[in-house]
């Protein structure tokens, strides 16, 4: 009988261990294409760098699925993603999730900071000054969702956001099918580097269109079930983010995109 109840104390014991460690799982959804050197699409690179090193000092499992954006932020926003990655902050996504510091994002606890420069075929006359988009006959091209659509239709410039991928966008530039391309600045210069054949034929303005932070955004549902947890992941972000290892694997990563 005191073999059978030590036995009994054990399964729950390892049940309470089980349940815990689920309770403990969180799954983030990514855009399922290249940004490097942030992430990639097989789930490599900075962001996972830094999303685990923190997540694993809260004693968090994370658990990644990479999928088109504009489902990522649709799932994040059913809750069925307990977060989302790689993502700017705009005042509409305030329905979808939650960000760090919540309506006024706080930028220390971003993932990186990036920005959008404006690509134009070679001997276009597409300017841009900071301000104002000059020369441009027809649309300036963005990938599907992203965010830097708002900042040109309040500009009343003309928008295709019809690209699915970055190549796919430039090869529409570079066919003529648009007037200039909106692209991040990290992804200009992977181009640049490592497409030598297809960077002959386009030029990247040297003004950033935007520069800006992009966050972990968890859902509702996540935040809700446990606000304490949100920030110390949110926390423990920063403080990796800012470590002395962290800064010299970003600092490589970066320099080797222009290599």
């Amino acid at each position: 009988m005191i073999q059978f109840l030590k036995l009994f104390v054990w399964v729950l014991i390892g049940l309470q261990s089980l349940a815990s460690e689920a309770a403990e799982t969180l799954t983030f959804c990514y855009e399922s294409v290249d940004v490097r050197p942030w992430r990639t699409a097989e789930g490599s690179g900075l962001n996972f760098d830094l999303i685990n090193a923190a997540a694993a000092k809260q004693g968090i499992q994370v658990k990644y699925e990479g999928i088109p954006w504009k489902r990522c932020l649709s799932e994040l926003k059913a809750n069925r993603m307990d977060g989302a990655f790689g993502v700017s902050f705009k005042s509409d996504r305030l329905d979808i999730g939650v960000y760090p510091g919540g309506s006024q994002p706080d930028d220390s606890k971003r993932l990186f900071t990036d920005g959008y420069m404006l690509l134009r075929n070679k001997g276009s006359k597409v300017t841009w000054d900071g301000k104002t988009i000059g020369g441009l006959e027809g649309a300036v091209g963005i990938q599907l969702g992203y965010s830097v659509g708002d900042q040109l239709r309040a500009m009343n410039i003309p928008v295709d956001d019809g690209s699915i991928n970055l190549r796919e966008l430039v090869r529409k530039l570079v066919a003529g099918r648009i007037g200039a391309a909106a692209i991040g600045g990290s992804d200009a210069a992977y181009l640049s580097s490592k497409e030598p054949m297809l960077a002959k034929q386009f030029e990247i303005l040297p003004i950033p269109l935007v520069q800006k932070p992009y966050f972990l955004m968890l859902s509702h549902q996540a935040f809700d079930a446990n606000p304490e947890r949100a920030l110390r992941l949110w926390k423990a972000i920063e403080t990796e983010r800012k470590s002395a290892s962290y800064l010299k694997r970003e600092e490589a990563a970066l320099k080797g995109l222009a290599r």
